[in-house]
């Protein structure tokens, strides 16, 4: 005979997970920031469909950070202008951060003095964005307690920025540069660029004469045609190696030989 005890009991679990994670869900739509729904937070600028999600890292010195619009902001990230809350930064923004920019979970942009972030760049996981460094010039003096040393960061529109990469103060990072996971970039970093390594160093560039040096190992993406739906596109994928060479046979034939 069946057990009723043990059906009822998991048949609660599920119905207690399933409203669990419903109620989590309206939780973080309900937590996160925007334009329309900013909160607590008083930004400089929040532009259109931003959103930062819920929950939200450490942010404060909101007035002195501006915000593009499209802006995707992961949970637990940390956006901060000035050493500490509730100081008067001065009529200009401290942390600039343009449209379309990504930031994945878990990041820190720490904004001392200014950091720039061009628009379209896509930030991996755990990236670290600091204009501040401390300075150990007194060997008697606790590092902790020396004055820190703030210079400017700035970084280029089109960047993506690897899982834990770690931007240091004074960093000036071109267009469309691609900082590998686990990099340490400091000092000036030319556009078109691939840097890896700690310190980064570049490991590939693009230049109009040459191109891609060392050139590329794999050939680039082939972009999705025009007009393409996404039933197609999950049609394709549910294809098998035998019945895409056979449309790539097909493919290859004369329109003739097809009406055969």
């Amino acid at each position: 005979m069946p057990n009723r005890k043990n059906t009822f009991s998991s048949r609660r679990r599920r119905l207690a997970q399933r409203a669990v994670h419903a109620g989590w869900a309206w939780v973080q739509r309900t937590g996160s920031v925007t334009a329309e729904r900013p909160g607590r937070f008083r930004f400089g600028a929040l532009g259109e469909a931003s959103r930062l999600a819920f929950p939200l890292g450490t942010v404060f010195g909101e007035p002195w950070i501006h915000l593009g619009s499209h802006c995707i902001v992961g949970e637990q990230v940390t956006l901060t202008a000035g050493l500490m809350p509730d100081l008067d930064l001065g009529p200009e923004p401290i942390l600039r951060i343009g449209d379309g920019v990504v930031l994945g979970r878990g990041s820190h942009v720490i904004a001392d003095t200014t950091v720039t972030i061009g628009s379209d760049c896509y930030f991996g996981p755990y990236v670290y964005v600091t204009s501040t460094n401390h300075s150990y010039d007194d060997p008697h003096q606790p590092i902790g307690r020396q004055w820190p040393r703030m210079e400017p960061v700035e970084i280029g529109p089109g960047c993506w920025i690897g899982t834990g990469a770690v931007i240091l103060p004074g960093a000036r990072v071109g267009r469309n540069v691609v900082v590998a996971a686990g990099a340490v970039v400091r000092g000036t970093v030319p556009d078109h660029a691939v840097v890896a390594g700690a310190p980064a160093r570049v490991v590939r560039r693009w230049t109009p004469g040459d191109g891609w040096q060392p050139p590329l190992r794999t050939p680039a993406p082939v972009p999705i045609p025009d007009g393409i739906t996404p039933e197609q596109l999950q049609a394709l994928a549910g294809l098998d190696e035998a019945a895409v060479a056979e449309l790539a046979e097909l493919d290859g034939k004369p329109a003739a030989e097809l009406a055969d």
